[in-house]
């Protein structure tokens, strides 16, 4: 009885063992999210001075790989800004491939701009000439992990911010802004 008793216990903490192993391998080998900054933008002067009807935004977006063993395969991620409850403009990146990098983490940096809708292109220039302006970015797209060879499922990522614009028509204080994940609400 004495040898069953210990025989249990030794495959007991053996199965212990190996959970502990697989929670620590698993641990290593789980991707992390990318992590998405907008660095730069900017509502162009010119565009305050000559008072037409139709403006044009630039941004600068930092996407960040944090994992050192895993790729990421980028489908196409869709950028929009909202003045309120209107959207400013959208824009689509398309498809791409983020590389691991065993030193430090990889950066695909994204300049780019884009036309303001007509309609709202007047309120919004009123607002950065009075004070200040907020806008709602949104991002949306479908990744996909490689890690050592291996392809994972599709995983949806949707992130958020605000940002905050100054008379200058440059993000107040030049604040670098994070998306943060987006809540779980039924967008239209």
């Amino acid at each position: 009885m004495c040898e069953t008793k210990n025989l249990c216990l030794w495959l007991v903490q053996l199965v212990y063992m190996l959970g502990l192993l697989g929670f620590c391998l698993w641990l290593a080998v789980h991707p992390r999210s990318p992590a998405y900054t907008i660095i730069k933008f900017s509502v162009p002067l010119t565009n305050h001075n000559n008072g037409s009807s139709h403006g044009r935004i630039e941004y600068e977006l930092d996407i960040k790989n944090p994992n050192r063993d895993s790729c990421i395969l980028y489908d196409d991620t869709f950028l929009t800004f909202y003045y309120g409850e209107d959207k400013v403009g959208n824009k689509t990146i398309p498809c791409f491939y983020q590389g691991k990098n065993r030193e430090k983490s990889e950066i695909h940096r994204l300049s780019d701009q884009m036309d303001v809708e007509t309609r709202l292109w007047t309120d919004l220039r009123k607002a950065i000439m009075n004070a200040s302006a907020e806008l709602r970015v949104d991002l949306s797209t479908k990744i996909v992990y490689y890690t050592w060879g291996i392809k994972s499922k599709q995983h949806g990522i949707n992130r958020e911010g605000k940002i905050r614009i100054g008379k200058d028509g440059m993000i107040l204080n030049n604040k670098e802004v994070k998306l943060r994940h987006a809540p779980k609400k039924w967008k239209l």
